[in-house]
């Protein structure tokens, strides 16, 4: 883990071979992460897993980010991630929209669905950046509870306050957005 720090802050500094040696130590955890966020996207969505660590990781590429730790750029590859499927999600057919919390979200709905939860997540965000962070670990990547509070570095309890807030709070958005439409 201590060689996974030492390589991010490297290729932070430009060392372009850093990434070269970084991708193989990080690819199966990568690889992980988009798998957990690809089994909420529809079955036939053209996106692949390598192809989703792929496209992240280009946008963080791009990005020139200055990396504190392996958990700092694991919650920078999932936001990229979400990035990504929200991109493919608003190049999608329009569908109905459906509850946020409902397991069994109909496959033709779930482009909109992402792109609700994605503009309820940013108002979100707005005002409560540690729990977005959450919900984006937990929803778009799937992460459990403990591992979230291994990567945000807090504590599991924290983890569970603010993923039942984000929960209650996107709700009523989303609720309320759907009824003013």
């Amino acid at each position: 883990m201590h060689e996974i720090t030492e390589l991010l802050r490297a290729w932070s500094s430009g060392d372009k071979q850093a990434l070269d040696r970084l991708i193989p130590l990080v690819d199966k955890e990568l690889k992980k992460i988009a798998r957990a966020g690809m089994r909420r996207e529809r079955p036939d969505h053209i996106l692949q897993t390598t192809a989703l660590v792929n496209e992240a990781l280009i946008k963080l590429i791009r990005d020139n980010i200055d990396y504190k730790n392996r958990k700092h750029f694991y919650v920078l590859v999932a936001k990229r991630m979400r990035q990504v499927l929200i991109d493919y999600a608003r190049k999608a057919p329009p569908a109905e929209f459906t509850d946020i919390e409902e397991q069994a979200i109909r496959e033709k709905q779930r482009p909109k669905e992402i792109l609700r939860l994605d503009e309820a997540l940013t108002e979100f965000a707005k005002e409560h950046k540690r729990a977005a962070e959450v919900v984006e670990c937990r929803h778009f990547i799937g992460l459990t509870v403990k591992e979230v509070a291994e990567v945000l570095d807090i504590s599991s309890k924290t983890v569970e306050r603010d993923w039942d807030f984000a929960l209650a709070w996107l709700n009523k958005y989303m609720t309320r957005e759907s009824r003013e439409s």
